[in-house]
């Protein structure tokens, strides 16, 4: 069952792959999502497989504000993005074999014609001094409304594509098209990480992830300058310690109920404690909440527990400009009432922005004005609640 070979021409002959290659080969278009360059292995594979000069994955075409993605397999060396003038919106304004079906793979010859794709500007111009003569593909959309075209090339030395050949793609193709799928899923995830991530760090709010036996398995940029400070708290063999012992046993005790908290169907309630600093520095401010798990997840390794550390001498980064769009300050105003919402009272903001005092009330009031609220301490909650860092 291993040797029989996958795809036959009308007349007989065979592609040589067994069933095991095959699956090894959708296997491989299934990995490329993952893969620090998209499909390399797949690329490679079919490169072998077919004899062919090209095989492209386009992963988005050129546009006047983009410029493609294309992961290449060519005579050159191992798969690598592209990157050449010839990508430009123009060249593939200039390609006939576009527009190609997705649910089945086509030649050139068959869906332009044979004279015109020979005589066509495009083949002319990149096809025929690359020494590409045969070129088949599909173009993939999916309901995500990502695309991606394939395109295999052989030289004008080598036959035509056969029909066997053409089968063999004709069934790779809905593995490409779910994979696609894949990778738009991954990479808007991805997306919405690093927003999400670089958000909290301008918040300086450190994050620790810590996994099921309550190991550190990442940290955050903000918690990585905490943690190498030492100054009450720290990283040892793996696990996170606080510098007293009292302090230590109560931040052991809330991991404990935290890793304890991804079981509770009711969902965990975050935990929280302050640890001392020996420099006598402002107190850290922790809270522990248990990460939510997916039905299907049991990885070792995975993240179970998130650990939030605010250091209250940290200023969040708000934008002085987004306070005056959300608010209708002016920059004076914003200037002010950012430093009221980083723990400063009205004569410290006054110094340290140079102005008197008689001038700071009068700008105060018009920002109780602007904003609907009459106190300060109404103020700055609103603030730390509206205000998204830039």
């Amino acid at each position: 069952m291993a040797t029989k070979k996958i795809a036959e021409e009308p007349g007989g002959a065979k592609v040589d792959l067994s069933l095991q290659q095959f699956s090894h080969l959708v296997g491989l278009i299934y990995r490329g999502t993952m893969d620090p360059l998209p499909w390399s292995g797949a690329i490679e594979f079919l490169h072998r497989l077919l004899g062919a000069s090209w095989v492209t994955l386009i992963l988005r075409p050129a546009t006047a504000g983009h410029q493609a993605i294309m992961i290449n397999m060519g005579r050159e060396g191992g798969p690598h993005v592209a990157a050449s003038p010839h990508i430009s919106p123009g060249v593939f304004a200039l390609d006939p074999f576009v527009n190609l079906p997705g649910d089945r793979i086509v030649t050139a010859d068959e869906m332009v014609g044979e004279s015109n794709w020979l005589n066509s500007e495009y083949y002319k111009q990149f096809c025929e001094p690359a020494g590409v003569r045969y070129v088949m593909g599909a173009d993939i959309h999916t309901e995500e409304g990502s695309e991606c075209r394939v395109r295999i090339c052989r030289p004008i030395e080598a036959p035509p594509f056969s029909e066997a050949d053409k089968a063999l793609c004709q069934m790779l193709l809905p593995h490409f098209e779910n994979a696609a799928r894949l990778y738009t899923s991954i990479d808007v995830a991805e997306s919405e990480r690093q927003l999400l991530a670089g958000t909290v760090d301008r918040m300086q709010l450190g994050t620790v992830i810590l996994d099921e036996a309550g190991t550190v398995l990442k940290t955050n940029s903000v918690a990585h300058h905490i943690l190498r400070e030492n100054d009450g708290l720290r990283i040892t063999q793996g696990l996170l310690e606080a510098g007293y012992g009292a302090e230590n046993r109560e931040l052991y005790r809330l991991i404990k109920l935290a890793l304890q908290g991804i079981t509770n169907t009711a969902g965990s309630v975050a935990q929280a404690m302050s640890i001392t600093r020996p420099s006598g520095r402002a107190k850290l401010g922790l809270a522990l909440r248990s990460v939510p798990q997916g039905d299907w997840l049991e990885s070792r390794h995975r993240p179970t527990v998130a650990v939030f550390i605010r250091d209250p001498e940290n200023r969040s980064q708000a934008s002085r400009e987004m306070v005056q769009r959300l608010f209708g300050l002016t920059p004076a105003e914003s200037s002010l009432a950012l430093l009221l919402a980083d723990g400063l009272s009205l004569d410290e903001a006054t110094a340290q922005l140079g102005v008197r005092k008689n001038t700071a009330r009068a700008q105060l009031r018009a920002i109780f004005s602007k904003t609907g609220v009459t106190r300060q301490t109404a103020l700055v909650r609103l603030l730390l609640a509206s205000v998204t860092p830039q």
